[in-house]
């Protein structure tokens, strides 16, 4: 992430321009400032874009991981700078979504460009009648099948990952990669 010796970059705030009328005619200082003015150039234009630098839509290619690790926001290097700039504009609002159904689809999509579908509930039950008796123990897996989406392949590995990432701590999520959408099974 290098910003400094830009080429021909001009200052926008010359130095020389703002010295006191004893310097404006002394050419050595104009010579002097000038050399400072390419030196600070691009530390003035940085300054001056700085919503830019923090907006991951139109951020430079080069400061787009050090914005997604501002954000804890998922980062390849080896993902195309478009799907990096959207998960780091993505990133607060799957960070509400982790643990869900909606996250892991969502998260998946993003990540590997699969298709999703979660099933299950991950042994949560409850009632909501004070003093019920106690529903029988739920089944505490949940299970987690992907479909290949703008990719024709998808990585298992990587899904597994993900999954791992996603998924409660209190909760068995079992990953089975098909390849094409489920049939709808009766549901």
């Amino acid at each position: 992430m290098s910003r400094a010796a830009v080429p021909g970059l001009p200052s926008r705030h010359p130095i020389g321009e703002q010295l006191p009328a004893l310097y404006a005619d002394d050419d050595f200082a104009q010579r002097f400032t000038a050399g400072l003015d390419t030196v600070l150039a691009p530390v003035f234009a940085t300054l001056d874009n700085l919503t830019a630098y923090l907006d991951p839509r139109v951020t430079p290619t080069d400061f787009l991981a050090w914005l997604a690790s501002w954000v804890g926001a998922a980062d390849d290097p080896q993902w195309p700078v478009e799907q990096r700039r959207e998960a780091v504009v993505r990133a607060v609002e799957l960070h509400r979504w982790r643990g869900t159904r909606h996250g892991m689809v969502e998260a998946l999509r993003l990540a590997l460009g699969v298709h999703a579908e979660v099933t299950g509930d991950g042994g949560a039950v409850w009632s909501r009648t004070a003093g019920a008796d106690l529903p029988p123990e739920p089944a505490a897996e949940t299970l987690v099948r992907v479909w290949p989406g703008r990719e024709q392949r998808v990585d298992p590995v990587r899904v597994r990952e993900i999954v791992r990432a996603m998924c409660p701590v209190h909760t068995v999520c079992r990953v089975e990669v098909l390849p094409g959408p489920p049939a709808d099974e009766g549901r």
